[in-house]
């Protein structure tokens, strides 16, 4: 079996193409969506993600805001800037880059985000509201997910969805979002982690495996069912001396020995990654249109 190829890249322009017209109807109304982002410390991981998120949102026409503090910067500091983002009115959705300097307080951080500012849909009452199904965001990289699915023709009514990993970034979310009623989902979900016994005789049964569990080619030939679809979330840095840097990404997925007996598969880079951003942007396209509709 050949394996059909699900690129993030065409996804998200396909996305940011009708962002654009989303983004232009709301400036005919004299809004321009305002996306915010406090990096606090110098990850430089973080660095890199912050940038491009400024980046796509200068080339899509939304007003960008990124705000930098040092790694030494107090709770209080911190709670203070968030407070300020609340309440401008230019910045219609904000968040704080994770993961924090150690000594900050991360749940206290989410928490004290506006939920209709909260773009990456961390905050308890937007985690709540997409778990009964009436969200106002979803979360960026699961969203992603489902988009790809979508509109790369991938069932999944009534299709057996198994999610490797149980975080509250990828796992449990995607989990919550497959259950639901609707486009993308009416799935039946089973989710699997470092604790579960028998875990490749479960993951044998997925018509779709969505594995987030950050090791690298964990998901071997032999864990997959012909024919499934195979979605890869993990981006793993391993040694490649054939390399200039000396290393080289791979995903949760041995993608050599499982593209030949997935029917549709994500690579690692190009899958996932492309889509998070373009979600992130997703989002707070729709908390300006919330906004100037006075909802939220």
């Amino acid at each position: 079996m050949t394996s059909r190829l699900i690129l993030g890249k065409d996804v998200s322009e396909e996305i940011y193409a009708e962002l654009r017209q989303r983004i232009g109807a709301l400036k005919a109304k004299g809004t321009v969506p305002g996306l915010a982002v406090v990096l606090v410390g110098d990850d430089p991981a973080s660095q890199v993600y912050v940038r491009k998120k400024g980046e796509m949102c200068e080339s899509l026409g939304m007003h960008s805001l990124t705000v930098t503090m040092p790694a030494e910067t107090t709770q209080e500091q911190l709670m203070e800037k968030i407070s300020e983002l609340n309440a401008d009115p230019s910045v219609h959705g904000f968040l704080v880059q994770l993961p924090l300097p150690k000594h900050l307080d991360e749940k206290q951080v989410i928490n004290a985000i506006l939920p209709s500012k909260d773009v990456d849909c961390f905050h308890p009452e937007n985690v709540g509201r997409m778990l009964i199904g009436e969200p106002s965001f979803l979360p960026a990289t699961p969203a992603g997910i489902q988009q790809m699915l979508i509109r790369s023709g991938v069932e999944t009514k009534g299709k057996h969805v198994v999610v490797v990993g149980r975080s509250n970034i990828v796992g449990k979310p995607m989990a919550a979002m497959m259950v639901q009623k609707g486009l993308g989902a009416d799935s039946t979900v089973t989710v699997v982690h470092s604790r579960t016994e028998n875990l490749a005789g479960i993951t044998r049964q997925a018509d779709i495996l969505i594995v987030a569990i950050g090791k690298p080619r964990f998901i071997t030939a032999d864990m997959v069912k012909e024919g499934a679809a195979v979605i890869d979330v993990g981006t793993n840095r391993v040694d490649d001396p054939s390399r200039p840097s000396g290393t080289r990404l791979v995903g949760d997925v041995d993608f050599d020995a499982v593209k030949d007996k997935a029917s549709a598969i994500t690579p690692v880079p190009g899958g996932v990654g492309p889509m998070t951003i373009c979600m992130l942007m997703a989002n707070a396209v729709r908390a300006a249109e919330l906004s100037a509709e006075g909802k939220r």
